[in-house]
């Protein structure tokens, strides 16, 4: 076997555009920088999420996609459903789409889209991704006997990349590593919350598997190292976890005055299951108090599920701080981060387990950017990071009066024309930088112990995992 040969297994890649691409593809660029051929086993799905064709510009030459499709006649429905609603909506006044919503959240129809969430939840397992495992794993096998790869690396989630990973490895031979983004089989996603209890205990026992067998296990923050640890007493061994968090590519920008006669603050990205209610009350405050301060902010958010947002400004008549704009390519979000004074994340919803555990990809990008950075967050990994990385726009999730006083620190920054004293330490940042990252990722490819030391000890799990997970 070539020792620097790889086949990544990514449900999602290029020329999909969401957050979930950009770790795979910085990894891919990186170890091919290093030397190492790649192969990758991606998803051909039946719609794109956010579809950004300009991605595949920068896979490395040479580099061989395989791309597998699962035969899904639910989901082909779904597809083409979503597709024509988003085509019908496109045609309406402001007014009619705003009562095809309501009508779309009806109690009625709410009811039997739970019922649809629910039965789906039975049908497929672990995840709606369900129909690609077959084919990827014959993909799998197929690269793997006709190529001298030596190691299979999963990116997950879904979960369903890591059982392909586990099942390809069976029939190989080959050691694999997993890669988790995200804290899943921990309740974390509306769907294992659903879960009835014998599919609880199918998706744990595969999870068992896996860690049990994998070669190393790489997790993005010692919080959720920890978390799994007391999930899988017995089952994930300290000595195989690395820890590598999310980052971005490259360096990071050097600051420049963008013009401009507002403050513009900008939110790039999906924003339907992030918490905005303390933004607004916030800017209500602040316009309350001092009206003509407030309309030298232009709150600038551009992604999807927006209109809700857009709705709620209304309401509360503060539509002319905003402007809302639809989903736009990656290179377009850069250029808006540079003309931007300040940039703008958010926690999740307080509902969802686990959300603590978590930070947006899009605060790496903004790490990246050398602009400064409000965080309107709980206690999670986001504040952590931006605390880390020396940034003082810190506000609490809960709390109104927090957003109102760092909503007028970059107000006052900006029209004295002294921004730059308030952007996260550009060292700080650079820790994010794959660059530095892709040491570690070899380590873990290897089967080597991490370079660094780990300090994964105890952490308090919720009894709702506790109780679920560990049956």
């Amino acid at each position: 076997m070539d020792p620097k040969s790889i086949v990544m297994i990514a449900y999602y890649f290029p020329p999909e555009g969401n957050a979930a691409v950009y770790r795979p593809l910085r990894f891919l660029k990186g170890l091919v920088e290093k030397g190492w051929q790649a192969r990758v086993i991606s998803c051909e799905p039946y719609r794109y999420e956010r579809r950004d064709s300009a991605l595949l510009e920068q896979l490395p030459l040479a580099t061989q996609v395989v791309r597998v499709k699962g035969w899904d006649p639910w989901r082909a429905f779904q597809s083409r459903r979503g597709t024509q609603t988003a085509k019908v909506l496109s045609g309406l006044s402001t007014e009619e789409a705003r009562q095809a919503v309501a009508v779309y959240h009806s109690p009625l129809r709410s009811r039997l889209r739970e019922w649809v969430r629910l039965a789906e939840t039975w049908v497929y397992r672990p995840d709606m991704a369900m129909p690609w495992i077959r084919p990827a794993v014959r993909a799998g096998i197929d690269l793997c006997q006709r190529t001298r790869s030596s190691v299979l690396w999963a990116t997950i989630g879904p979960l369903s990349s890591g059982l392909v990973a586990y099942q390809t490895a069976v029939a190989t031979g080959i050691p694999y590593v997993l890669d988790f983004r995200d804290p899943w089989g921990l309740e974390y996603y509306p769907h294992e919350i659903r879960r009835p209890a014998w599919a609880r205990k199918v998706d744990n026992r595969n999870m068992c598997r896996m860690f049990k067998q994998a070669q190393s296990v790489v997790f993005m923050f010692e919080s959720v190292a920890q978390s799994y640890l007391q999930a899988f007493p017995g089952v994930l061994e300290r000595e195989k976890i690395h820890i590598i968090p999310n980052g971005f590519e490259g360096e990071v920008e050097p600051f420049a005055h963008a013009p401009g006669d507002r403050c513009t603050v900008l939110y790039a990205g999906t924003l339907s299951t992030y918490r905005y209610d303390t933004l607004l009350e916030g800017l209500n405050q602040l316009r309350c108090q001092d009206p003509s301060l407030a309309a030298r902010l232009r709150m600038l958010f551009v992604g999807e599920g927006l209109r809700p947002l857009a709705e709620r400004a209304a309401e509360l008549g503060l539509h002319e701080l905003f402007e809302i704009r639809p989903p736009i390519p990656s290179a377009e979000v850069r250029r808006l981060q540079r003309e931007a004074h300040a940039l703008l994340v958010l926690g999740r919803m307080p509902g969802r387990t686990a959300h603590d555990l978590v930070a947006g990809a899009k605060l790496f990008g903004y790490l990246q950017a050398g602009r400064p950075v409000i965080g309107i967050v709980p206690r999670d990994e986001t504040r952590r990071i931006l605390s880390q990385v020396g940034s003082p726009l810190i506000a609490d999730a809960d709390s109104p009066a927090e957003v109102v006083g760092v909503l007028k620190r970059i107000l006052e920054a900006w029209s004295s024309g002294t921004l730059e004293q308030i952007i996260p330490n550009r060292a700080a940042c650079e820790d994010y930088s794959s660059n530095r990252q892709i040491s570690d990722l070899i380590t873990a490819l290897n089967g080597s112990l991490p370079e660094k030391a780990s300090t994964v000890g105890e952490s308090v799990l919720p009894t709702c995992w506790r109780s679920e997970v560990m049956k």
